[in-house]
């Protein structure tokens, strides 16, 4: 069985770990509630380092019912984390499809850098490359795509 895959009830999602947690702390602050077939953290591809969550599939789904009882918003590796059941990919939060692109992050995409924190009103302005990108109206200040004239850079 792949990691992918609906466990029915007996995987757990962890959120908040510390990035020193390892799936050993995870054996030891959950193993108490029954057996576990797999702890799984995530390492960022770039960072390779955790990204601060992690998952653990029970053998048994009560089990995993009375570990999210039991653990979530407990502190574990000096951070209170939260302990919910897995949900299968493409149901509630998170991105879909996994990996770069998504919602955020690039410029391209509409997410992050949207507003450097200035006001500006109803007064067009320029972007950082020089081209006009106007003022409020239609276009909100996301990426306009041409980025103005650029014939200087050929």
């Amino acid at each position: 069985m792949s990691r992918d895959e609906d466990t029915d009830g007996k995987k757990l999602f962890i959120g908040g770990l510390s990035y020193d947690t390892c799936k050993e702390d995870l054996k030891a602050a959950f193993g108490r509630f029954g057996d576990i077939t797999d702890i799984h953290i995530p390492i960022d591809r770039d960072t390779d380092k955790p990204r601060g969550f992690g998952f653990i599939t029970f053998a048994d789904s009560r089990d995993a019912k009375e570990a999210v009882a039991e653990m979530h918003e407990k502190e574990l590796s000096g951070r209170h984390v939260s302990v919910n059941l897995a949900r299968p990919r493409g149901e509630g939060g998170g991105r879909s499809g996994g990996g770069y692109g998504g919602s955020g992050g690039s410029r391209s995409s509409g997410g992050g850098f949207r507003d450097s924190g200035r006001d500006r009103g109803d007064r067009g302005s320029y972007d950082k490359y020089g081209g006009y990108i106007g003022g409020r109206s239609g276009d909100r200040g996301g990426d306009r795509g041409d980025r103005g004239d650029r014939s200087y850079l050929r």
